[in-house]
């Protein structure tokens, strides 16, 4: 094997490979990043592959291939080397069990893994539409922050991917909040439908990542929930695929309130900077208070025998007036997410749901964006 590339074209290129590298392999192998270069079927590209069994990663960019070959090397060394490499191209070739890089006056000397033992990557499923990259990781990072961390419950760690005709909705929950976005896309059927549950975490990454394209092509494979489910997600010279999770999701539709009795408008940015100021004397797990009244609202955190601070910002406030409490971590994290510059709080009761929202671009519209959060019960 004997290739020359752009440094910053390899770097680039194995650094998203590298994000699909498991950190504890259950088989050496698979610590191993795939080079191919050349062949019959691109004789000018570059592939790389990275896989966990879960994830599989695969990416392919221009070379000057003067030999075609395969090579397994190990993935994080790779990716440490071509981090630090000067910026000069990059020549790579292969001598018996090593791979060499040349680069200026660097030179770097890597081990091989036994190529025959790898596993065959996926097949990409059939594709099912396309969507604008950008719009895609804005929609999967709104909700990817309400998905649950803990592993012993996997279905709260994934996304609920809903796609019918040309809407998809998006939904996470981890018991104390909700998010919900939808989006429009271009399905291959204009009658497609299905449903996955996909791991927050590969989601989120992905997405971020795939944004070099205009669009991503999103392909879904076992949905029915028969046999092994698999979404991929194609953009940029980029492919990834990932197994679902299994599991019965949340029927979070009935969760999310028909009717409000109250409804509170405040700028979101000051909101943000207040909680934040406010927050930093609530202990850990202890709320801020938030009360709404006509123009208003005071937030407070800390009780009598602790450190104190109030503050009151401007508000409109439709409806009674109410106090409820919030975890400010949730509560920013959803300020956060809405992308408004006015954030709009729906309440029912101070124990029940509280909606989050941005303001829609025209009146009487239903936002695309919902965060619902859990308020905490005032005690006395």
């Amino acid at each position: 094997m004997k290739f020359r590339i752009d440094r910053d074209a390899l770097a680039d290129a194995v650094a998203w490979t590298a994000r699909t590298l498991p950190v504890r392999p259950p088989v050496p192998v698979l610590a191993g990043m795939h080079i191919v270069a050349g062949g019959e079927e691109n004789s000018d590209r570059l592939k790389l592959s990275a896989f966990d069994y879960e994830v599989s990663a695969q990416v392919s960019t221009d070379i000057d291939v003067e030999e075609a070959g395969t090579a397994l090397v190990s993935g994080r060394l790779l990716a440490e080397i071509s981090r630090s490499l000067p910026p000069h191209p990059v020549e790579v070739t292969t001598d018996g069990a090593k791979v060499m890089l040349h680069c200026g006056s660097a030179k770097f000397t890597l081990l091989t893994m036994p190529v025959e033992d790898y596993p065959t990557l996926p097949e990409m499923p059939p594709a099912a539409g396309s969507v604008g990259s950008d719009e895609f990781a804005a929609a999967v990072s709104q909700v990817a922050i309400a998905a649950g961390k803990d592993d012993t419950i996997p279905m709260l760690t994934g996304v609920r991917v809903e796609i019918e005709g040309e809407t998809v909705t998006l939904a996470s929950t981890d018991r104390y909040r909700l998010a919900v976005r939808e989006l429009h896309w271009k399905p291959e059927r204009p009658d497609f439908s299905a449903v996955a549950l996909v791991p927050a975490k590969t989601l989120a990454d992905t997405a971020k990542s795939l944004t070099a394209g205009a669009e991503v092509s999103i392909a879904l494979a076992g949905t029915g929930g028969t046999g092994e489910g698999m979404i991929g997600f194609e953009g940029g010279g980029r492919r990834t695929t990932s197994r679902l999770l299994d599991g019965d999701f949340v029927k979070y539709r009935s969760l999310l309130p028909s009717e409000y009795a109250g409804l509170a408008e405040i700028q979101t940015a000051p909101f943000i900077e207040a909680v934040k100021r406010v927050s930093l004397v609530a202990e850990r797990n202890t709320p801020v208070r938030c009360s709404f009244s006509q123009g208003e609202v005071v937030l407070e955190a800390g009780t009598g025998d602790e450190a104190q601070a109030v503050e009151a910002l401007e508000a409109s406030l439709e409806g009674e007036d109410i106090d409820i409490a919030f975890n400010p971590a949730f509560l920013l994290d959803g300020l956060s997410a809405i992308g408004s510059d006015v954030a709009r709080l729906s309440f029912t009761t101070p124990t029940k749901p509280a909606v989050l929202t941005g303001k829609p671009p025209q009146d009487g519209e239903n936002p695309n964006y919902r965060y619902l959060i859990m308020p905490v019960r005032l005690s006395g």
